[in-house]
């Protein structure tokens, strides 16, 4: 087995590490809306511009030899990154962030830093591009899965091993919208000596706050409902354990898989949003999941929102909101969730979710398509199953777009 070096580099001091939300405390008592547009975000000191710049520079000027700023070379630290990854630390209720270039990064990121030889235990239903990781990457670097269904208690002790390290959860999950009771898991993953992390992505911290349950490590594809346009890749990891920090930032650093000033300045703008656009695609949600459970086209709808769903009294208990995203069988099979998708005008067939525009995609052919088919059926993904990510569109004409797919779907 490799030696682990990080904790060696860290403890030598090669890298200095600054928190980058230190000027965090005078904004806890704001509001969400206040912190997205506010902290991180002060006006340029020495313009006055009431919109922070972009800093493009790949290098900085020092004073006297490390004498700087904070700043040195832009792939250990760049200010407009700095920028956003200090206001989405305070969304999320944590102290420190960090900021990937894109999610899968973020991922890869956090598994290198539990070293060669570690165990992770994963919830089974879990991205397709995470489990593509674990299976195909992962494990050619000395770390072992499993793949366990964490809705089911009793089974989750018997997954942990001796050099079990890493606990990696979704909730909901992607895309069979299952919830995993993030407290509960965080008791065992603890009692184990083991790292706990939610992908929090579905929710955005609007609805739910992983680090306020138990969580060590909350992760988003930035992608998604934070930057929410469509128009940025992009990850970032936000914990409240300092030598977690550590580790991590020697490992965005030594890794290079940072975000581009562009990226970083474009998704702290989605940001300042992420409120409002959330409270719409909820709303939207909410209507088309109604709309779907009555329709006779439709065999099953999967929304947490649902009283119908199985698990709707933990999404109230531990979520603050049930997001975008829904999940539904259509009648008939492969056929029918083709028509569908082709048939639709608003709802634009592709792959992502959580921008303002309404997507739609065929999860078992698409998202998932790396799953084995023996996987899919596992968890849930088959052939008529449809995932909508629901924009911020009119309600009306979502709803209108909905039923007249369905119509020419299914006869």
């Amino acid at each position: 087995m490799a030696p682990n070096i990080i904790e060696g580099d860290i403890a030598s001091g090669e890298l200095e590490i600054a928190d980058n939300n230190q000027n965090g405390n005078e904004w806890l008592k704001q509001g969400f809306g206040t912190k997205a547009i506010h902290v991180g975000q002060e006006p340029d000191p020495h313009t006055n511009a009431v919109i922070p710049s972009i800093s493009l520079s790949t290098t900085f000027k020092q004073s006297s030899i490390g004498v700087h700023k904070g700043y040195e070379y832009s792939r250990s630290s760049n200010p407009t990154r700095s920028a956003f990854e200090e206001t989405i630390a305070s969304l999320e209720k944590g102290r420190h962030a960090l900021a990937f270039s894109s999610g899968s990064a973020t991922t890869a990121t956090i598994v290198t830093s539990i070293g060669n030889g570690g165990h992770i235990v994963s919830v089974n239903d879990v991205y397709g591009g995470t489990n593509r990781y674990f299976r195909q990457v992962a494990n050619t670097q000395g770390m072992d899965t499993t793949f366990v269904d964490l809705f089911d208690p009793s089974g989750i002790e018997a997954a942990f091993k001796q050099n079990t390290k890493l606990v990696w959860v979704e909730t909901p999950t992607n895309p069979t919208l299952r919830l995993v009771d993030i407290r509960m898991v965080a008791r065992i993953a603890h009692k184990h000596n083991a790292i706990m992390v939610v992908d929090n992505t579905f929710m955005s911290p609007y609805f739910q706050n992983p680090l306020e349950l138990g969580a060590d490590i909350v992760v988003h594809s930035v992608t998604k409902y934070i930057n929410g346009h469509s128009d940025v890749v992009m990850g970032v990891a936000i914990t409240n354990n300092s030598e977690i920090y550590k580790k991590l930032k020697f490992l965005q650093n030594a890794m290079g898989a940072v975000p581009s000033p562009f990226d970083s300045w474009l998704a702290s703008r989605g940001l300042k949003t992420l409120h409002l656009r959330m409270k719409q695609h909820q709303k939207n949600a909410l209507e088309i999941a109604r709309f779907l459970e009555k329709s006779d086209k439709v065999v099953e709808v999967i929304y947490p929102g649902l009283e119908s769903h199985p698990q709707h009294k933990l999404a109230k208990k531990q979520a603050k909101g049930f997001g975008g995203m829904i999940s539904f069988k259509i009648r008939g099979g492969f056929k029918e969730a083709k028509l569908f998708l082709e048939s639709t005008k608003l709802f634009t067939l592709a792959e992502s979710l959580g921008g303002v525009e309404s997507l739609a995609e065929h999860p078992a052919k698409m998202t998932h398509a790396s799953l084995t088919a023996e996987h899919r059926h596992a968890v849930g993904v088959t052939d008529n199953l449809i995932r909508l990510s629901v924009g911020i569109e009119e309600t009306e004409d979502l709803l209108a777009d909905i039923a007249q797919a369905l119509d020419k779907a299914v006869r």
